[in-house]
């Protein structure tokens, strides 16, 4: 049988045309697809101007449902949710995102993270803790282990604040143990609180193991040492303070001038607040040094010697309070003047947030930084 190439001639032209006209077809879905893409972007953005929300997270849910490459606009948009303090959107975007099937596993990594975020800052603690512990093994978990040590701190959880400052330290992200002995410090004045003195004691001692050089766990060691009767020993260790964090010992002078007349190491204790003196001159050192000297005119002599080294109201004040004007009435309105003026100076001011206080602070109430308090009172900043 002879083959017939009329057939040929007649099917050529057809699959030819068949073929134009199926890709017309692919080329004009493409085009419907494209257009409608840009028009539920546009829906959005416009519902988003108009300061309808609920709106445009509808139209933009509805965008990344017929396109599933938009999640980048859906971490932009929850992102910008979180900024303006709308956690409950920001939650609902990244909710949306971690749903979807066809999320790849970093972006879902990612939406992970931010979904941390929007609970962490709407103060849902619980919430955050758990979604941060989810990004164990993932790029953002150095990341989520310091939030999370934020988190404990906040929540006063000193134990898994601990183990996850062990953790980051570890990693090579820096040394935590002046952290740690802080987190060991608050653990014994809780310790101290419920009149367990003996493990408070030893928790103490672990945090001076573990941070020579830091100043909290050797003025908290001597502040139990002193409590428990044991004035000598609290005359040694505020000693260490003075070789291993001697710009710290403002901060105890006054403990230690009380500790050295129990022990009966007056002496002793003013040559170290002398030569302390002479390093880094403070107000706090003189009101020690006065109060070991034995002779009232060379006590009250400090006062001037200060003033001559540093302009200072508050030893100003204090001189004052000494001497007798001829009019025993205007004495004492000056001296109430000179004390309500030197009050402010007497503070205590966080270099970080510039949170000011009565009390020095190794953890600031204000911004929660750690050791952001200088040992000077704010007149000798």
């Amino acid at each position: 049988m002879e083959f017939d190439f009329t057939w040929v001639l007649i099917g050529l032209p057809m699959a030819f045309t068949l073929g134009w006209l199926a890709s017309r077809l692919d080329f004009r879905q493409l085009r419907i697809q494209n257009r409608q893409a840009p028009k539920a972007y546009f829906k959005g953005l416009n519902f988003l101007l108009n300061e309808q929300q609920d709106q445009a997270i509808d139209a933009f849910i509805e965008a990344v449902q017929n396109d599933p490459d938009t999640s980048e606009l859906h971490f932009a948009l929850g992102n910008l949710f979180r900024r303006r303090g709308e956690y409950d959107r920001a939650v609902r975007v990244h909710e949306h995102l971690m749903s979807r099937g066809d999320l790849s596993q970093p972006e879902r990594e990612r939406a992970q993270h931010a979904l941390a975020l929007d609970f962490l800052k709407a103060g849902l603690l619980d919430r955050a803790e758990a979604a941060l512990c989810k990004l164990e093994g993932t790029p953002f978990e150095e990341e989520a282990r310091l939030a999370r040590l934020s988190i404990y701190e906040r929540s006063r959880d000193w134990v898994n604040a601990t183990l996850i400052a062990a953790r980051l330290g570890d990693s090579s992200q820096g040394s935590f143990s002046a952290r740690q002995a802080h987190y060991l410090c608050e653990q014994a004045s809780a310790l101290v609180a419920a009149g367990d003195t003996e493990k408070a004691s030893e928790a103490l001692v672990q945090a001076v193991a573990m941070a020579p050089a830091a100043a909290r766990p050797l003025i908290e060691l001597a502040k139990l040492q002193n409590q428990l009767g044991q004035a000598g020993e609290a005359f040694q260790t505020l000693g260490k303070l003075h070789t291993t964090a001697s710009h710290a010992l403002p901060l105890a002078a006054g403990l230690l001038a009380n500790i050295a007349q129990s022990c009966g190491e007056q002496r002793a204790a003013l040559a170290l607040l002398q030569a302390s003196y002479a390093q880094l001159p403070s107000i706090d050192l003189v009101e020690a040094i006065v109060k070991l000297e034995e002779d009232f005119a060379s006590a009250r002599q400090w006062y001037t010697k200060h003033m001559e080294r540093k302009v200072s109201l508050v030893a100003a004040s204090k001189w004052i309070a000494g001497e007798k004007l001829v009019d025993a009435h205007h004495h004492a309105l000056v001296q109430r003047a000179m004390d309500q003026a030197t009050k402010p100076l007497l503070r205590y001011r966080c270099a970080a947030c510039g949170f000011e206080a009565t009390q020095h602070f190794w953890h600031c109430p204000g911004c929660q930084a750690w050791d952001s308090y200088p040992v000077r009172r704010i007149e000798e900043l």
